[in-house]
This record gives structure tokens, C-alpha cells and sequence, in this order.
């Protein structure tokens, strides 16, 4: 059935066209399939990118939204919330960080790690020691500041100038890291699994050298898991994967289960470096987004339930390398890429979509990011779909 193109036309004649989107009018969801306006079923292996952490509609998840909504939705952050409070306190009892910064996306929790950084080595050393590193092939976000940080020339076009003081050095070159980790230098920025980028994985000897790099120096390590973290991998962080705790840690995708939230996680050499009035948000913290975090939380650190997706994750990985048009699978846990030997991927994903199964794209590569309740079930769906496809 087609879809319902009134929809489409009313959204495309008010909404910017800043993305590329399907024909595809989603209506509703339950646990791991959403169904678009026609009723037609879709098993997902996108969770929003990675954001529908609990699936659709998880019951414990929509009480605790919807009781919150019923208190109070939003107040001014010159108030205290216990809601916030409470997630607060268990987020960093969960990943050991001393205190963080609560902001709505991504981009806002790269951005404060930036700020912090940089005030960080201003206050101890002084101006002229604010360059980051970070790595070609990364991403951190649309904002102008995050897009610079970003190291891939195919996002720095049309908005001149971007912000200065970024410095990119090839992933896994150590070399390349030794040579510009200069005394400009005030952080080291990373993804140890560049989503964006290809779900292309860091090595652990690189991992290592950034961190004993940045101690012997005093600058910071700056952990972007916007992607990786809330138990993607199956640890709750992927940098327990890599046996290393960055000075900044970020958040958001799955942290709050589908509604909008962003945190800058800091140890506690960089707990007090802001101030009041040298940041803020103000829908950071929202009461209604900390409920349902509470609820990812809660789930995510149930017991068993890391240790299923590093499960599932194999599971899928073994059955992909049985296709013969796969070349091969990276990543970790339920973070995974597929790199094909003569198919697009954009064409797949465009037909996965047509036979009711959403995926994602990464560079050249197909990109699943399951919900992390997904069953095997339909794990063995969805699979017979790509097969499908794929042969």
C-alpha cells in the first residue's frame, strides 16, 4: 500500500528539507516494530539510531513518562527536581563519574566537554593551550563547533568560517598522535567505535597511547559515547570494553529511551571547573526526559541484561558472516556494520524497508543498531530478510 502522501505533501510544504527521508509515514509502536499509517509492520534494526534503547512503548518506560508528566513537565534549573536529582545520582553511581552536565542531545554534550576542557587548562595554564585533537573520520555533531571538531572534510563546507583550534589525527596512527600532541593541546576527543564514520573500532594499542599520552601532559581524554555508551556493547560504557575511564565521558541516543537528553559525565579533576553562569541549558535536565532515563537505567542494569546483548550481538555477527555477499561485520555488541562485496548498501536498506525491516546506513556499509531488548525472535526475522536480499 502507498503511503499516505497527504502527509507527506503538508510535512514537505512547512519542514525544511535538511534530510533525506523514505516514503514512509510511521504511526505507532510496540516493543521492536513500528507500524507505519497503512498498518504495515516494520522489525527494527535502527531503534531510532540508536536511540530507542528499550524498543517502542516499553510499559515501564511510558509509566514513568507519563507519571511525571502528571507532576510537574519542566522547570526553570535555578530549581532542583528530585527526578533529576535521583538520575543523577544513579547515572554516575553506574559509570563511577563524580558529576555531570545536563543538556538534550549529543552535540549539547560535546559542546560542554569542549567548554569544560578548555576552561580547564585556561584556569590552570593560561591562554594558548586550547587546541583538541581529534580523530579523521569522526563525528560529534551539527553544531558549528561540533562539525569542526568533526574530522571528516565532507561536513566542513558552506558555513564559513568554522570555529579554529581542532587538529585531526588519523585513527589507530600512533605516530600521527605523538607528533601533534603538542603543549597547545588541552584534550584528546574520540570515538572508540566511529559510528558515523563506518562502525570502524579503534585499536586498543591507540586507546592506550592516547591515555598515557594525555596523563603524562595533564591533558584531558574526552570519551564521545553518544553512541557507543548505555550499554551498546554490552558493558554500559565501551571504554570498560577498552579498560579506560576518559576524564569526560559523553551521552544521549538510548541514555533516556527516545526522548531528548544530553550528559557531559566528569571525574573529579574536571567536576568543579564550571561556575555559575558559565553554561547552561534550559531544558537541561528536564523532568520528564530523567524519568524516562530512570527507566533505561533501571533496565539497562537489571540483571543479565549487558550480558544478553553482548549475546545477541554475536549471534547476529555469526549469521551475517554465513551470507556469502558479506565481506565483513565490525563493531561490538548490538552496534554492528556490514560491509558487502557487490551491493550497495543504500540500495538494501531501501529494499530492507520495502519488506518491512528498518537498517541504517554508514558510509559504504549497512548499520544495524537494534533496540537492546530485541528477541531472538525477531533477530532471526530480520535476518531472513537481509539473507533475502543479500542472495
Amino acid at each position: 500500500m502507498a503511503a499516505n502522501n497527504d502527509t507527506i505533501e503538508q510535512f514537505n510544504k512547512y519542514v525544511m528539507h535538511s534530510y533525506g527521508r523514505y516514503d514512509v509515514v510511521m504511526d505507532k509502536g510496540e516493543h521492536e516494530t513500528a507500524t507505519d499509517e497503512n498498518g504495515k509492520e516494520y522489525i527494527d534494526f535502527g531503534s531510532g539510531i540508536g536511540t530507542n534503547s528499550l524498543g517502542y512503548c516499553n510499559d515501564e518506560w511510558v509509566e514513568a513518562i507519563c507519571s511525571q508528566a502528571h507532576k510537574i513537565q519542566h522547570t526553570s534549573n535555578y530549581y532542583y527536581t528530585k527526578v533529576q536529582a535521583d538520575f543523577a545520582k544513579e547515572l554516575c553511581e553506574t559509570t563511577g563519574y563524580s558529576k555531570m552536565f545536563f543538556g538534550n542531545s549529543g552535540a549539547e554534550a560535546n559542546e560542554c566537554a569542549i567548554k569544560i576542557a578548555r576552561k580547564y587548562s585556561f584556569d590552570k595554564y593560561g591562554k594558548g593551550r586550547h587546541n583538541i585533537i581529534t580523530l579523521v573520520n569522526s563525528f560529534h555533531g551539527r553544531t558549528l563547533c561540533t562539525l569542526s571538531a568533526t574530522g571528516q572534510d565532507v561536513f566542513h563546507n558552506y558555513f564559513f568560517p568554522f570555529v579554529d583550534g581542532f587538529i585531526n589525527v588519523e585513527a589507530n596512527n600512533i605516530d600521527d598522535l605523538r607528533a601533534k600532541l603538542d603543549d597547545t593541546v588541552c584534550a584528546v576527543m574520540f570515538e572508540y567505535i566511529q559510528g558515523e564514520g563506518g562502525v570502524m573500532q579503534l585499536d586498543q594499542a591507540f586507546v592506550d597511547e592516547i591515555f598515557k599520552l594525555c596523563a603524562e601532559k595533564d591533558v584531558l581524554t574526552i570519551a564521545d559515547e553518544v553512541q557507543t555508551g548505555v550499554g551498546r556493547t554490552g558493558k554500559f560504557l565501551c571504554g570498560e570494553k577498552y579498560g579506560h575511564k576518559a576524564d569526560l565521558t559523553t551521552l544521549a541516543k538510548g541514555l533516556a529511551g527516545g526522548v531528548p537528553i544530553g550528559v557531559c559525565l566528569a571525574d573529579e579533576k574536571c567536576a568543579d571547573v564550571f561556575t555559575p553562569g558559565t553554561h547552561g541549558s534550559t531544558f537541561g535536565g528536564n523532568p520528564i526526559c530523567c524519568a524516562g532515563g530512570l527507566a533505561v537505567l533501571k533496565e539497562v542494569n537489571s540483571n543479565g541484561f549487558l550480558e544478553e546483548v553482548a549475546k545477541k550481538g554475536d549471534y547476529i555477527r555469526n549469521n551475517l558472516l554465513k551470507i556469502p555477499e558479506v565481506e565483513s561485520v565490525s563493531g561490538i555488541g548490538l552496534m554492528i556494520g556490514v560491509k558487502l562485496k557487490t551491493k550497495k548498501a543504500a540500495d538494501v536498506v531501501k529494499k530492507a524497508l520495502e519488506n518491512g525491516l528498518l537498517l541504517l546506513t554508514a558510509k559504504e556499509k549497512v548499520r544495524l543498531l537494534p533496540p537492546l531488548t530485541i528477541t531472538y525472535e525477531e533477530i532471526d526475522k530480520g535476518l531472513s530478510i537481509i539473507k533475502d536480499i543479500l542472495n
